[in-house]
């Protein structure tokens, strides 16, 4: 009896685990389903198939840089310089999987599966929810996010031009929705420290150059963010030795 209970609640923790990352994905959705429409638009527009739209939001699945290989694949360039770039834009993935190795699932394939997973807004979320609860729903969370963001850019690519034509500027809204993030996750957590380094970091590399901007100002931002990691170390280090 004791076993079939524990069974049983497992189930029920588990199906509890899935409607309750299917519900913290919604905020997700409500900014995949335009972001990743616009994207389905803008890959038909540039002449790209459908099965290399979901393909690409499949197997790549990085809002950022699926738009930024959009006029690179319609340029034709080298496989090389897109993955040099998609590389450069993506690079922030690092960081954002350091904080959360801990509560990745136990099973090698979900593990791997949350790491290529890991996006700006999973990140948001996950960050923001009670560190006993990240674990158990990072795989729904994961799942469901990208789910949307599949579903949107079919969706994109079966309204074509037209909607391209009614409403212009479409790239934009992958911006929209990391500023409603990005304001969210503050209100979370109210750390200024990040936004700092972003802004002195952007401002910094806008100064040095126009066409690797992004590259730069990440360059910077990872400088400044150890700089910042090593003098805390030698703080906490150098009032332990004192004491």
């Amino acid at each position: 009896m004791t076993t079939r209970s524990n069974e049983l609640n497992q189930q029920f923790e588990t199906r509890s685990d899935w409607a309750e990352g299917f519900k913290k994905s919604l905020p997700v959705a409500m900014g995949y389903l335009p972001a990743g429409i616009a994207f389905g638009v803008l890959a038909q527009v540039a002449g790209i198939p459908m099965w290399a739209v979901i393909m690409l939001s499949t197997v790549l699945y990085a809002g950022a840089a699926q738009y930024a290989c959009l006029p690179m694949l319609s340029a034709g360039l080298p496989i090389g310089n897109i993955a040099t770039n998609i590389a450069a834009i993506n690079l922030r993935h690092v960081f954002y999987g350091m904080p959360l190795l801990k509560y990745l699932p136990k099973q090698k394939l979900a593990k791997t599966y949350c790491l290529f997973a890991l996006t700006d807004e999973t990140f948001s979320i996950i960050t923001s929810l009670p560190n006993e609860s990240r674990q158990a729903l990072m795989l729904p969370i994961s799942l469901f996010n990208q789910s949307w963001w599949v579903l949107a850019s079919a969706i994109g690519v079966l309204i074509g031009s037209a909607l391209s034509d009614m409403v212009p500027h479409l790239d934009f809204a992958l911006v929209c929705l990391f500023a409603i993030l990005a304001y969210e996750q503050f209100q979370s957590i109210k750390r200024y420290f990040s936004i700092g380094i972003a802004v002195v970091s952007l401002v910094a590399a806008s100064l040095f150059t126009s066409n690797w901007l992004l590259l730069v100002a990440i360059t910077i931002c990872m400088l400044l963010i150890l700089a910042r990691g090593i003098w805390t170390q030698r703080s906490l280090t150098g009032g332990n030795h004192e004491q």
